[in-house]
Formats: structure tokens, C-alpha cells, sequence
């Protein structure tokens, strides 16, 4: 227990003639409970007057002025409030200052609530590239995302590039916006998003959060829009471009990446990353505190990659007619910073198995070529049953980046009872964990051709083991949810970011209201009423 400072302590002011004053005797303040966020508060007491005359002018300006003296060196934590009222507790510190939340300072974390207390909100959603129309690891994240915000009862818009958008989806209204293809990745298109119809429409919606995917061109539309409309700011990291700027650009762009990545995030209330590798290498880069990096849990549609959906018919397409022979199959991206150079050394060292890419890029090109006579066949982009076929008729998954966030293709492969082998970097060991490695799928050292090819002779050659393994991979996937990562997302992250937001709000607010009491005209003396803060 420490006693209230001298600041808090009633002040004695003489009375006017005629008038009786009340002052509350001092209080004490308890201290913080152990099971936090709740915690106990009081506020400084005004002077309150038991008869209808009032003090002089100059007594009222007298209190007035040591009462804000009082409030601006108030003890860390202590949230301001116009009337006294006894300690009492609080959750998470949130209290009405002037029309405006507060939020206590002594709690580094924002608190938790529960599933019912999290009221429908209305979520502004920034997404670059589309996710409808441009194909990549984060599409069925933000659909899935989405339609669950959706069942969730939230209000959802989507601003996004105007190629091949939806008019809505799932009852989520899509917004367009013009946009130019990436410089040193054609495919990729970029926009702002910052036009004055878009800017119209965001208002209009007027949303309690802004949710903005990470880096690109449009997040920086999202951060100028949330600062206009004075609105809680969240960014997802999801394409660790420093890792690809050797590969595209020269090196010495990598630094001034990191440094726009940092005004970037720092500028956001909370930061969401997909594995426990990029928030490594955020708090390596010093890009933001810990406390405001949250993981967006993995997730996969159990029900869509299936190994019920094994087809004899797409084995024969993907083997080119010879659907006995080992298949190893590769789903993606094809991009220069997939490493995929490094499955044609792969296939040098095992004669009589064939492989299949499924997917398209900036690099297929080239990947033809280098698989030119070789036992390969490309099927271009495939969606929907037909891509959920394609994943369930292999019997190896190889993934040889080195880059990746996280590993959405390895995460249905898995679910689709097809062992995975991936190099050891990234955001995979989220997936295959140390614990599950060579039970779920394997790891192999990146760059380690021995050890790659090691695992899926292994694989391609012990029926009964591939098939054990099969079956613990699919039974792992399906305990990783969509709806239990969007939940998280909505109940606690976003709840999170609008306590930081509000915070920030109180400090950067808290000198302007010192101001004010020291120069506004101080209100008239009350009559003794039962108020409560």
C-alpha cells in the first residue's frame, strides 16, 4: 500500500463567507492486483461547495490552476477525470477523459476480452496484390480471412487492385483501385490507392480498424487514410522483400528497404507476421518492439486439400502417361527467389522419377528450358478440385525456398497426405517443427543436395513409411483452423492494436489538456451532487 501523493491530497482553500466546504479525507491507493489487468484507480478530488454561494473568481482560478499542476504530474498510471470519485476497479485501465478513452499506462499489454464482449466492427481491409485475381501464398489467407470475419458479423471492405476483382465477396463490398505493374517484378501490380473516390468510400464506411498487407505501394495509401480518418492502423507482413532484392536488384538496396519497413510499421498500432522467423528478424532489424508484433497463426482448409480428392486420371496428366513411376510434385510461384534451380540438381541424382510443377510465374520461362528433355511436365495455374487433385495424386512435395514467410503450398500439401521435403529456412520450421520432423514431413539442411535427396529417396521408395507419414501430416493439418486464427485475429489482435492506438491517442493529447485547464475559463462551482467519474 503507498499513500497518495502530495499532488492528490484535498487542498484546503478558504472559504467564502457563508459557505461550508468538503473536503474527502485522503485516500490511499491499494495496490495493483495480482491477477492483472485489474487494477484500482482513484482520482484527485475538486472542490465541492455545500451551499448555492460560490467562491471569488480568484479562488475558483486558484484551485483550478493547482488542480491541473496536480493532474499533469500525476503519478504514471492514473488516469485524469473531471469528478472525485473512490478506488475502484478497472479492466485494462479504460476510462472516459473529456469524451475520449483513456488507457493505463502501467500495463505494457492491452487486456483480454471475451468473446461476447468483442462487438461487430466494421473492418477497412488494404490487400496488395489482389488476392481474387493474383495468385500467391496469401490468397486463400485473406479469403479465408474474410469469409470468416464475415460469419463473424463484422462489416468488411476490401480495397484492392481493380484486375479481375470481385464486385463483393462473401457480402464484403470490393473496391477496385487503378494500378502499374512492379518494376522489377512485372507481374506483381501495385497501387495506391489514394485517389479521391476511394478515400470517399473508406469514409463513408467508416471503419473502426484498417488492416493493410505488407510492403507494397498501397500500405502507404492505408497509413495516410488511417491517419486522416483518425482510425486504429494494423499491417500483416507477408512478402520478406529484403530477402529478394539480390536476387532482382543490387544489394546495397537492401538497407533502405529495412528503413522503409521500419517508418512503415512504426507508423501501424500492431504488426502481424506468419511464422516466428519474420518476427525474429523484425526485432533484429529493430523494425518494431516486440510487444507490438503479434503471429498470425497458420492456417489451412482441411476440407478443400483432402486425400480424398487423389485422382487416377490427374496422376496419368501429371506423369505424362506414366503414372507408375515416382512423382514428385512442386506447387507455386515460379519466381527466382524460389530456388528452384536447385530441383534440377534433384532430379540429376534420381533416374526414373518424374515431377510436375503446378503453378506460373516470372521464371517459368526459363524453368522450361532448364527442365528441357527431363522427365517434367507444367500444367500452368489450376484452381479450385482441380488443384486439390493435383496436390492429393503425388507422393512427394519438394520445396526448396529459402524465403518463404511461411509456406501456405507446404501447409496443403500436408493437409493433402502428401509428405513434404522443404530446405530448413523461412517460416517452414513453423510448419515441421523440431519435435515433428521425419513424423509429419523432413527438413533438410538449404543448399544441402545430399541431405534433400537422402529424404525423398526415402520417401519415394518406403511405401509404408510415406504412407505413416501421410496420415500423421494430415492428422496434424487438421487441428490448424482458419476460423480459430481469424478469431484470434478479431478478438484479440485487433482489440490489441485499439488499445495501442488509444493509448498513444491519450499521451500525445494528455499536454494539450494541461493546457487547456490552465488557460480556459474554469468551470462554475457545483453544488454537492453523487457523481461518479
Amino acid at each position: 500500500m503507498r499513500s497518495c501523493s502530495r499532488e492528490h491530497m484535498p487542498r484546503k482553500v478558504p472559504s467564502p463567507a457563508g459557505s461550508l466546504q468538503y473536503s474527502p479525507p485522503p485516500m490511499e491507493y491499494p495496490a495493483i492486483l495480482t491477477q492483472a489487468p485489474v487494477f484500482f484507480v482513484s482520482t484527485p478530488p475538486p472542490l465541492i461547495y455545500a451551499t448555492a454561494s460560490s467562491p471569488s473568481p480568484v479562488l475558483r482560478r486558484i484551485h483550478h490552476t493547482q488542480l491541473g499542476r496536480a493532474r499533469f504530474r500525476k503519478p504514471k498510471g492514473l488516469p485524469l477525470c473531471s469528478s472525485w470519485s473512490p478506488p475502484r476497479a478497472v479492466a485494462a485501465g479504460a476510462m472516459a477523459i473529456g469524451g475520449m478513452e483513456a488507457k493505463e499506462d502501467l500495463e505494457e499489454a492491452p487486456p483480454l476480452l471475451l468473446d461476447e464482449a468483442v462487438r461487430p466492427r466494421r473492418v477497412a481491409l488494404f490487400v496488395e496484390p489482389s488476392p481474387f485475381a493474383y495468385i500467391s501464398g496469401y490468397k486463400n489467407r485473406f479469403q479465408n480471412f474474410i469469409k470468416h470475419l464475415r460469419e463473424m458479423g463484422d462489416e468488411v471492405i476490401v480495397v484492392t487492385n481493380h484486375e479481375g476483382v470481385p464486385e463483393e465477396f462473401h457480402g464484403a463490398k470490393v473496391i477496385g483501385s487503378w494500378s502499374f505493374p512492379c518494376p522489377m517484378y512485372g507481374k506483381v501490380p501495385l497501387s495506391l490507392a489514394l485517389s479521391p473516390r476511394i478515400i470517399s468510400e473508406v469514409a463513408k464506411f467508416k471503419p473502426d480498424i484498417i488492416h493493410a498487407s505488407s510492403p507494397g505501394i498501397m500500405v502507404f495509401g492505408a497509413l495516410a487514410i488511417a491517419k486522416l480518418l483518425s482510425v486504429p492502423l494494423v499491417m500483416s507482413y507477408h512478402t520478406h522483400v529484403p530477402v529478394y532484392i539480390p536476387r532482382y536488384t543490387f544489394s546495397w538496396l537492401v538497407e533502405p528497404m529495412w528503413q522503409i519497413i521500419r517508418f512503415l510499421h512504426r507508423a501501424a498500432d500492431l504488426t502481424l507476421v506468419p511464422s516466428a522467423a519474420i518476427s525474429k528478424d523484425f526485432e533484429t532489424a529493430q523494425v518494431i518492439s516486440a510487444n507490438r508484433i503479434r503471429l498470425w497463426n497458420k492456417g489451412v482448409d482441411s476440407a478443400s486439400f483432402h486425400p480424398k480428392f487423389r485422382s487416377d486420371e490427374m496422376r496419368v496428366r501429371l506423369s505424362d502417361g506414366e503414372p507408375e513411376k515416382p512423382l514428385i510434385i512442386h506447387v507455386g510461384r515460379f519466381g527466382r527467389e524460389k530456388n528452384l534451380d536447385f530441383l534440377k540438381m534433384v532430379m540429376d541424382r534420381l533416374p526414373g522419377v518424374r515431377i510436375a510443377f503446378i503453378g506460373d510465374g516470372p521464371y517459368r520461362t526459363e524453368l522450361e528450358k532448364m527442365f528441357e528433355g527431363m522427365p517434367a511436365v507444367f500444367t500452368g495455374m489450376m484452381q479450385g478440385e482441380e488443384l486439390s487433385q493435383a496436390y492429393a495424386s503425388g507422393d512427394v512435395f519438394v520445396m526448396p525456398s529459402e524465403s518463404e514467410t511461411l509456406g501456405q503450398v507446404v501447409l496443403e500439401s500436408m493437409s493433402s497426405g502428401v509428405p513434404v521435403v522443404a530446405a530448413r529456412a523461412g517460416g517452414i520450421p513453423d510448419i515441421i517443427p523440431e519435435d515433428q520432423e521425419g513424423k509429419t514431413s523432413f527438413l533438410f539442411t538449404p543448399g544441402d543436395l545430399d541431405d534433400c535427396v537422402g529424404k525423398v529417396q526415402l520417401l519415394l521408395t518406403n511405401r509404408e513409411f510415406r504412407d505413416e507419414m501421410a496420415r500423421t501430416a494430415r492428422a496434424e493439418m487438421e487441428k490448424c483452423d482458419w476460423r480459430a486464427a481469424s478469431k484470434t485475429i478479431r478478438n484479440e489482435f485487433y482489440n490489441a492494436a485499439i488499445w495501442y492506438w488509444r493509448k498513444k491517442r491519450a499521451e500525445l493529447v494528455q499536454p494539450l489538456q494541461w493546457l487547456a485547464q490552465m488557460f480556459l475559463p474554469a468551470p462554475e462551482a457545483r453544488s454537492i451532487t453523487n457523481t461518479k467519474c
